[in-house]
């Protein structure tokens, strides 16, 4: 009774509005101090309120997380809004993750962009730790992505690089853009071998808006989202105009992927070489009963190896050509060795590639200074861990800074310098077990198109070589050349790359 009668006589609405203040920041003082008791998070730059550390990401986050490694050590915490995250910018730390705690870390977080363009996050990058993605990932390494699978489209590389040989050529003497053609390459490739069809050829490549898609799908994958540092605040997106922009991208991505699976679901269709959307509809209509795939995944998996897939080959060949140009030295050195080994023979086969040795060390080094995803894509943990004494709780974010460990003195010396000797001698590979190197990763959440990715590279690369004598255009040095990069979840050249390209063989 006294306690009404307190209610009807002593309340104050601002005195219950101080209450209520005085105790959530109570309450976040008290979990703060609780927190730092119990866990010994990493060393963290000073967080600003509500914000955190967002403000300190900048818009090139691979290099500012690099200046915050270097001022914080190769481990280090951040509050990116309403999210924890760890950063970690060495081999040794890159290790921890993707090996030591490798199981606790394989888990992906819901990022808002890839909800909407990767079918809920149904696809093999994207897809959170669990029944499901083991189930997907085993499909792409025995099924899709196998070496045997991969070798068995060797003819469709061969083609196409002589397609791309053929592109260059017709340009002489005139200037030839390499940026766009190395563009047409990779996506040809591509779309042959996942859809069996070509798209460049009768101009679909240009009707369907390929090269639009895939911009306007790097940069949402790759851009600020708010909804992914606060995520009570996703709404938001609706007002921005981000989420209209994902819905129509996605639509767009949807609409192609149901005309190219109706042509293969058409009885009438002409029998050809089974490609990699005839493996998944086949795997799909009489694979496990246990854990059917939808249309929706199938189409979600299609989406990978389609973006990525052609992203990834077109930036490793597009920064190795700019580097190879700028470094001369290096340039005359692969040529060498890949004339010498072929002779007066034009064509490279892929039988040649293993006697490429510096060309290897070359595609290294590219790899090296420009990992396709300068951060590899975050992984989260499932579960409360321990690095280097530092404890970090489940449901942190993690981010490995691939392009500030492939540019670490303590691994490299010289790091900023192109070097391809230095894998002359040496045993460090990128296939994920040498932590100083990971453009695809390493562990669980590696890329499984490893093997198909450096196919491509290498093929395309020994041919171009073998094939022209490069220069700049007449007043242009290579001083000249914009490497400036353009950040997202993969990283371009923001400039193309304009060359001459003299042939090495006569008509």
């Amino acid at each position: 009774m006294a306690f009404l009668q307190w209610l009807r006589e002593g309340f104050k609405p601002s005195m219950l509005l101080a209450s209520i203040f005085l105790m959530v920041v109570l309450k976040f003082f008290l979990k703060r101090k609780f927190r730092k008791r119990k866990l010994n998070l990493p060393p963290s730059p000073p967080k600003l309120p509500i914000i955190g550390n967002l403000h300190q990401l900048g818009n090139m986050p691979h290099l500012s997380l690099r200046c915050l490694a270097e001022k914080f050590g190769p481990i280090f915490y951040l509050k990116l809004g309403q999210v924890p995250t760890v950063v970690v910018s060495s081999a040794k730390m890159a290790k921890e993750v993707m090996k030591t705690h490798d199981l606790a870390l394989s888990s992906r977080p819901q990022i808002f962009s890839a909800k909407h363009l990767f079918y809920d996050c149904t696809d093999i990058v994207f897809s959170p730790y669990g029944a499901y993605w083991r189930h997907i990932r085993k499909i792409c390494i025995l099924e899709l992505l196998s070496a045997k699978r991969v070798q068995s489209f060797s003819f469709v590389r061969e083609e196409e690089v002589a397609r791309l040989v053929h592109r260059v050529a017709e340009n002489y003497p005139n200037t030839t853009d390499l940026t766009k053609t190395l563009g047409l390459y990779s996506n040809d490739v591509l779309c042959r071998v996942a859809f069996g069809k070509d798209f460049s050829e009768a101009g679909d490549y240009d009707r369907y808006g390929f090269q639009k898609m895939l911009e306007e799908y790097q940069e949402l994958l790759g851009g600020f989202s708010i909804g992914d540092f606060f995520p009570s605040m996703e709404f938001i997106h609706s007002l921005t105009g981000m989420k209209p922009r994902l819905q129509k991208t996605f639509q767009r991505f949807d609409k192609f992927f149901d005309e190219v699976i109706n042509e293969h679901l058409n009885p009438d269709r002409e029998e050809n070489k089974p490609d990699l959307v005839d493996v998944l509809l086949d795997i799909q209509k009489n694979g496990s009963h246990e854990m059917p795939l939808t249309m929706d995944n199938v189409k979600a998996i299609i989406l990978d190896m389609f973006a990525a897939g052609t992203d990834t080959t077109f930036i490793t060949l597009d920064w190795g050509m700019t580097e190879l140009i700028m470094n001369r030295k290096v340039m005359e050195k692969a040529q060498a060795e890949v004339r010498s080994i072929l002779g007066k023979r034009r064509v490279v086969l892929e039988s040649d590639l293993p006697q490429m040795h510096y060309l290897k060390a070359v595609i290294k080094e590219i790899f090296r200074l420009h990992p396709p995803a300068p951060v590899l894509v975050p992984r989260e943990s499932m579960e409360e861990i321990t690095i280097e004494g530092y404890g970090i709780p489940a449901k942190t974010r993690f981010f490995v800074n691939a392009w500030a460990i492939g540019r670490d003195p303590e691994s490299w010396d010289n790091p900023e310098t192109f070097e391809p000797e230095r894998f002359t001698d040496s045993t460090i590979d990128f296939k994920g077990l040498d932590f100083e190197l990971i453009p695809f990763g390493a562990g669980r959440r590696s890329c499984p198109a490893i093997t198909f990715g450096t196919a491509t590279v290498e093929l395309a690369l020994a041919q171009l070589l073998h094939s022209f004598d490069w220069e700049l255009p007449p007043g242009i040095d290579a001083k000249d050349l914009d490497m400036t990069e353009v950040f997202g979840i993969t990283m371009h050249r923001i400039a193309h790359l304009v060359v001459v390209a003299k042939p090495h063989f006569p008509k």
